[in-house]
């Protein structure tokens, strides 16, 4: 009523209105207006509610704001809430103002529902608190664990909640997930309220499957097939081979690359002029494959012009450079070999102590004649002397461990080659990281270089507990302790145990690689290992002799040259080989029990008892492999000869020969050869033409796991005891019915090629390291054995009481006994001594499974001898825990 009052007194003075009542009327107005303020000075102040000053004046005809309230706040101070905004009373409240103050609470992000409302001057501010977060819950996720995730979330407890935070966060967590490679992911935020205004947010994540490649089209390609073009690729197209390709997920990083790999092969090819117009890679629209685009051009192939090499240096005639080139005018521009040349003349004058001397290639190209002319110019630098070693970052490790294996010394001349070998040396030592390289400064002059070898060391003490199973000796358990790095001085100190049912060890072990700080090696070994030996009978694994050895060996090398060393060891054994109680009899009636050679073997029985091995030899090294554990280049050859008979029971000569040679073929392809020979020769007689001078546990053996396609000991001499079968009367023919003794040989050969071939990023993370393989090898040389015939007869006797026992008697002899109706149920044959030669070829797989390592052989025997055992299928697995 006031409002309207005011008015029309204010519209009647405007339009000029006359009224007899027009100052009663402008009375009434007044009165109207001052009545609210009458009003609101009676009432109580409520909470939160800001008052007009007494002294403010009236404005006619709009609302003047006498009053601000806060209503709803639970947390903050009404004061604090009449802070953010501009709103004060006395003011004209407008609804622009009313606006403004809205933008402004909503600004401070504390709150999640704000109302203002205004009734004659009286105004109140209505708020809803945004809750407090109690806890943040991830659920969903499996490829990506909590704490990959955690610091990618800037929400926290105790924090206020806000939407524009919550979608911040997920943002993040998409976006993580898409360096993963899974565009698909998705995630879904709730906030679960609590009591107290708390919430505890949620997010639902579904990871979904890694975005793969589905199909990468090359648009503008005529001279090479979109199939070659794909092989060059990082990236592959997913398909039936995907998990061993790998490399089918969708990565930005690897559209890039892919560009540089085309563009290098084309250049490699002479196609200079190559380009790519365009990569696009778009997303399908169930967001689970790309589709990958390229346009490319080829341009024109070129072919060398003039090449020739320019050298500024004095100690480099430039003519005798370029006629050492690998191309020539008019072959096929090749931008590879162009950087192989480089390389190789960088090695060069690196070698001659020119370690900042550069190499540039110049080109001339002649677009008209499509050819590229390049001349590859030395620039002048002055010779270099190494001024400093640094060593940095070794916190363990003692300096002089790391500076004895460097092949140059301050003063020295500089030689890039010998920094090489250096950097390849002090990555043997494995104390320090793979990546480790020599790097090179300028030191205190121009001809002045530092050589710095920054290194991280990585733990060196290993303790490794594994339990497994093996085709050779069923159920292994395995455990050692080994330092490789003893207090920092490069020393090895190592315990081992292993424990199988046929075979158990025991060694403790130590090797100081710089005696007395000079270059002498030094090792001892001091073990005790049992072996029994076996024979198959029946399909079951029958124990035939039992061996164990108690000694120590000690080794002592130095260094002939860079990659030639010698080594001097000395071995002392105490031997005892036995055999079970069903191998021996009472040969001479006195009650005393002897080994019968006619049950176990004229070889078995000549091997029992007790003896010591004194023996003494040496090794004559050469190695240049550029890695120990899995080598891809360079040769070892290792000869061998040991002498028994300095003291002890035993008396031969043994020597060996080894050696091996590996190619990196590129591509992650190594082929290697590896061949090995001994030959034993016995220094004493023992004088009998069935026993052979050599005895059986000091010959070689050979099979499984040293030739593949054949079981443990399946080459060479061997005795083999053939039953007869009681239905036919014929020998059988069941190798499974077979008693199997292998002999071994004094003479043996072994060789191997193989290649390792490698597989797509996929099965490398799996860890798979397929080959393939072809196995040749052999053992003879024994004095032939006597060979016996197992019969069995029934002898029938009368007791004292009148009654008739019978008697089953086996006995084992060249011929029938006299006298008896002896049935012939086995008979021996001694087979295997050849030179001829047996080879297999197959397949192999390395696989660094879950639970363990594996290996696994599949093999074909193409060549054998009577007597050999081949086997298809081995296996070996172990867990490490």
């Amino acid at each position: 009523m006031a409002k309207t009052a005011g008015f029309d007194a204010v519209a009647g003075a405007r339009f000029g209105v006359k009224t007899g009542g027009g100052m009663l009327t402008a009375l009434l107005a007044s009165t109207a207006l001052c009545v609210p303020a009458a009003l609101a000075q009676d009432a109580p102040v409520a909470a939160g509610e800001v008052q007009v000053p007494e002294t403010t004046q009236s404005v006619p005809n709009q609302s003047i704001i006498r009053t601000i309230a806060v209503a709803g706040a639970q947390r903050l101070e009404p004061q604090t809430i009449l802070s953010y905004i501009q709103l004060r009373p006395g003011q004209v409240y407008t609804q622009e103002a009313a606006d403004q103050a809205l933008k402004d609470l909503y600004a401070t992000e504390l709150f999640s529902d704000v109302k203002i409302a205004e009734n004659n001057g009286a105004v109140v501010i209505e708020v809803q608190e945004n809750p407090i977060i109690n806890r943040i819950i991830l659920e969903g996720n499996k490829r990506l664990k909590d704490d990959k995730i955690q610091p990618e979330i800037k929400l926290a407890p105790r924090q206020i909640y806000t939407r524009s935070k919550v979608r911040a966060d997920v943002a993040r967590i998409i976006e993580l997930y898409k360096r993963q490679g899974r565009f698909a992911a998705t995630v879904e935020p709730k906030a679960v309220q609590l009591d107290q205004n708390r919430v505890d947010i949620v997010f639902e994540i579904k990871e979904g499957p890694k975005s793969k490649v589905r199909q990468i089209n090359i648009i503008g390609n005529e001279v090479f097939s979109d199939g070659e073009l794909r092989g060059e690729m990082l990236t592959k197209q997913t398909g039936f081979l995907s998990f061993i390709k790998g490399n089918t997920s969708y990565d930005p990083d690897k559209l890039a690359f892919d560009q540089q790999k085309l563009r290098q092969f084309y250049l490699t090819n002479g196609y200079v002029d190559f380009r790519v117009v365009s990569a696009v890679a778009e997303l399908t629209p169930d967001k689970k494959d790309f589709i990958i685009t390229y346009v490319v051009e080829e341009g024109e192939r070129y072919k060398y012009g003039d090449v020739a090499v320019d050298s500024q240096l004095r100690d480099f005639n430039s003519e005798a450079l370029t006629s050492r080139l690998a191309m020539r005018t008019g072959e096929w521009y090749n931008a590879e070999q162009v950087e192989s040349v480089i390389e190789g003349l960088s090695e060069t004058i690196g070698a001659f102590g020119y370690a900042f001397a550069t190499v540039d290639p110049r080109y001339d190209r002649n677009a008209d004649e499509k050819t590229m002319g390049v001349t590859f110019v030395i620039n002048q630098a002055p010779r270099t002397y190494v001024d400093k070693i640094e060593i940095n970052g070794n916190t363990l490790t003692q300096d002089k461990v790391i500076r004895r294996e460097f092949r140059l010394a301050e003063g020295d001349a500089f030689n890039s080659l010998q920094v090489k070998r250096s950097t390849n040396r002090i990555k043997s030592l494995g104390f320090f990281q793979e990546n480790f390289e020599v790097e090179q400064q300028p030191g205190s002059a121009d001809d002045r270089v530092n050589l710095i070898a920054n290194v991280e060391e990585n733990p060196t003490g290993e303790l490794q507990l594994s339990a497994g199973f093996s085709s050779l000796e069923s159920f292994i358990l395995q455990g050692s302790i080994r330092e490789r790095n003893f207090r920092g001085r490069g020393q090895t100190v190592g315990l081992s145990l292993n424990y199988s049912r046929y075979s158990r060890s025991a060694q403790v072990s130590f090797t100081e690689p710089y005696v007395f700080d000079r270059n002498i090696s030094f090792g001892m070994d001091i073990y005790r290992r049992d072996y029994n030996s076996f024979n198959y009978y029946n399909s079951n694994r029958n124990t035939t002799y039992e061996s164990t050895t108690t000694g120590f060996s000690m080794r002592a090398g130095t260094p002939l040259s860079e990659y030639m060393t010698v080594i001097g060891k000395y071995t002392l054994n105490f031997e005892d080989v036995s055999l079970g109680s069903e191998y021996y009899s009472d040969l001479d009636g006195d009650g005393i029990t002897e080994c019968d050679p006619l049950r176990a073997g004229r070889y078995l029985c000549d091997a029992l008892g007790k003896r010591t091995s004194s023996i003494i030899g040496g090794s004559l090294v050469f190695d240049n492999l550029d890695n120990r554990i899995r080598p891809s280049r360079g040769n070892r050859v290792v000869a061998s000869v040991d002498f028994a008979g300095v003291g002890g029971d035993v008396n031969y000569l043994r020597g060996r020969l080894e050696a091996s040679k590996y190619w990196g073929l590129g591509s992650g392809f190594i082929f290697s050869v590896q061949g090995e020979g001994g030959y034993i020769y016995a220094l004493e007689d023992r004088g009998d033409q069935y026993t052979d001078d050599v005895r059986l546990t000091d010959r070689f053996f050979l099979g499984e796991p040293d030739m593949r396609g054949f079981d443990i000991r399946g080459i060479g001499p061997r005795v083999l005891r053939k039953t007869i079968d009681s239905t036919t009367g014929e020998v059988s023919t069941k190798r499974s019915r077979w008693t199997d003794d292998a002999l071994g040989g004094r003479a043996y050969y072994r060789g191997r090629a193989e290649m390792e071939i490698p597989l797509g990023a996929g099965a490398r993370e799996m860890g798979l390291r397929p080959s393939i393989f072809a196995d040749i090898g052999a053992v003879w040389g024994l004095t032939d054995p006597q060979v016996n015939n197992i019969y069995q007869y029934t002898t029938t006797v009368e007791n004292e009481d009148g009654s008739t026992s019978t008697t089953t008697t086996t006995t084992t002899s060249p011929t029938a006994p006299d006298g008896s109706d002896a049935t012939l149920v086995a008979v021996e044959e001694y087979v295997g001594d050849s030179p001829k030669p047996r080879v297999a070829v197959g397949i192999g797989v390395n696989w660094n499974s879950p639970f363990g390592p594996l290996r696994i052989d599949f093999s074909k025997v193409l060549l054998k001898e009577k007597g050999d055992d081949p086997k298809t299928f081995s296996f070996n697995v172990g867990t490490q825990f």
